[in-house]
């Protein structure tokens, strides 16, 4: 059982029916909902001193929050984790919605004409920010990895790639290795990722990453690292990607502080972080949804961004998102990201 399903299991009936109302008024209007209107909206016959018990309780399990200009509450991160994982309805989408989504991704088009049109259908079906990246039309198998030590703490790792590809990357270390620490990392990552996709690679690395510093001898520990170095920074294998509608962001109060929205569109322009969030993607199934801090990248802080990959052929060849405030109406934009990477994958598939 997730850890979310536990809490939602911890609340009693009244106290999820009072979140889930306060959460769906706050994604609606933005305003902070006191215990007065929470009552009203709720058709509970309980008192405002009752409900004020509740978010209470709700305030001290970080659900919910007290903005310093007002006593109404408006969810946090946590809030919004668990309405998404145990609370949320998701629409069905309309035949007219549908329509307009296989009509604007017709096979026939090009293939960044595809990326664009689905970028623009992503944005101005959510009022939103809709991203697309662009597919990864060659596929960049990694055969093996080899280190070699230099001077200055430095290593020279060699790539091969595909059959005779080989591509070099000079890394900085912490210290010195002799010869054979290096045999024994490069044997240990070629067991890693050998055979797989340079993106898949990076994925399997980054994921090892998080476990490393707990979990694995010293040695383990620096061959995951020296093989997060051989791919930071660098854009080989990075898809770039569409992104349409920033500037709608704008129009939601708590995203239109300048110092907010010049720290998001930098993260637009410069796109590796972005592209790094994206990358988290590539290897999961279905929609992923990242609230809030859980995006790890500072600038994405009051946002949230839906995810899904889209597939030809059966192998994901991309990642398309929707980016907006954290107030979002997920079970609007939820479906809509889902049916796009679907409609793309399939107008892609149909003229490859």
């Amino acid at each position: 059982m997730s850890p979310n399903q536990d809490l939602n299991n911890s609340l009693n009936d009244r106290a999820q029916h009072l979140l889930k109302v306060l959460v769906e008024s706050y994604i609606s209007d933005g305003q902070p909902m006191g215990s007065r209107n929470l009552a009203k909206m709720s058709d509970l016959e309980i008192s405002p001193a009752t409900i004020r018990n509740v978010m209470a309780d709700l305030e001290e399990l970080g659900l919910v929050e007290s903005p310093h200009t007002s006593a109404g509450r408006v969810p946090t991160t946590k809030g919004y984790r668990l309405f998404v994982d145990t609370m949320l309805t998701v629409e069905p989408l309309t035949t007219d919605l549908v329509k307009r989504v296989s009509k604007n991704l017709q096979s026939d088009l090009s293939t960044n004409s595809l990326v664009e049109s689905a970028s623009m259908l992503l944005s101005g079906l959510t009022s939103m920010a809709g991203v697309v990246t662009l597919p990864r039309h060659d596929r960049d198998e990694l055969r093996q990895i080899e280190f070699l030590p230099l001077s200055d703490q430095r290593v020279l790792a060699i790539l091969i790639v595909n059959q005779k590809e080989v591509q070099n990357r000079i890394i900085h270390t912490d210290r010195e290795y002799s010869h054979s620490e290096l045999q024994q990392a490069a044997n240990y990552l070629n067991e890693l990722c050998a055979g797989q996709d340079l993106v898949v690679a990076r994925q399997k690395i980054l994921q090892e990453l998080d476990h490393v510093r707990e979990n694995m001898n010293e040695l383990m520990r620096s061959a995951v690292e020296m093989g997060e170095k051989i791919f930071s920074g660098t854009d080989i294998d990075k898809p770039d990607y569409v992104v349409v509608g920033q500037t709608n962001l704008m129009e939601y109060e708590e995203l239109s502080d300048i110092y907010k929205l010049r720290s998001l569109f930098d993260a637009f322009n410069q796109k590796r972080e972005f592209l790094n969030l994206l990358d988290r993607c590539i290897c999961a199934e279905g929609i992923q949804i990242f609230i809030g801090q859980e995006s790890g990248h500072k600038a994405l802080d009051d946002c949230s961004v839906v995810t899904s990959p889209y597939t030809v052929d059966d192998e994901i060849m991309g990642v398309l998102a929707v980016v907006g405030p954290t107030r979002m109406s997920y079970e609007r934009v939820i479906p809509i990201v889902d049916l796009t990477a679907k409609l793309l994958g399939e107008a892609l598939n149909n003229h490859s």
